[in-house]
């Protein structure tokens, strides 16, 4: 990690330059943006969803909330451990392992459940979305019927004051009264 000014200072006198500390050679091609916590982020992502998919029990699979939080604890410290690098890192690895071989059938069998879980939220979802869209255009045609009522009202109104019309049919009269809605939906 270097400052910019630092940075630049160095890379402008010459292409390559030697770090502080480790002597590797820097060169603004093997430069990254990342900032270390976009780095710790991203192996805390990834290790997350490596022990999640061995240690995937839900709440259903224990006795006791007690030992369901307990278990969830577990989880945490494994992932604590592997991504700071701790000293029982490499042991947590083997007991992943240990985990996914003891434990194959069920994991598959939770791995299954959980994407059709996942399937029934995406279909559910899909059902919402059409029926919200369906109810847009139901609002929306019945706007246009008000609309196209509306026109007729104004139009026949214009019609009885030019005397091309005696008087606006009794139809729209009652629809403008009782709130055009109301009148359409009979």
């Amino acid at each position: 990690q270097f400052c910019n000014s630092c940075l630049e200072r160095e890379l402008s006198r010459r292409k390559t330059f030697p770090c502080p500390i480790c002597e590797t050679p820097v060169k603004r091609v093997t430069l990254s943006t990342r900032t270390l916590d976009d780095v710790q982020c991203e192996k805390d992502t990834s290790w997350r969803r490596r022990v999640l998919k061995v240690y995937n029990k839900v709440e259903t699979d224990f006795p006791s909330l007690l030992e369901y939080n307990n278990y969830l604890e577990e989880v945490e410290d494994i992932i604590f451990c592997i991504v700071n690098e701790e000293p029982n890192a490499e042991a947590m690895k083997a007991k992943i392992k240990a985990e996914e071989e003891a434990n194959k059938a069920q994991i598959v069998i939770r791995q299954s459940q959980r994407a059709d879980e996942e399937r029934s939220i995406a279909d559910r979802i899909a059902a919402e979305q059409r029926e919200a869209a369906r109810r847009k255009r139901e609002f929306q045609m019945a706007e246009k019927a008000i609309q196209q009522t509306k026109r007729k009202i104004k139009q026949e109104s214009t019609e009885v004051m030019l005397g091309e019309r005696e008087e606006v049919s009794a139809d729209l009269l009652q629809a403008q009264m009782m709130g055009y809605r109301n009148e359409l939906k009979r």
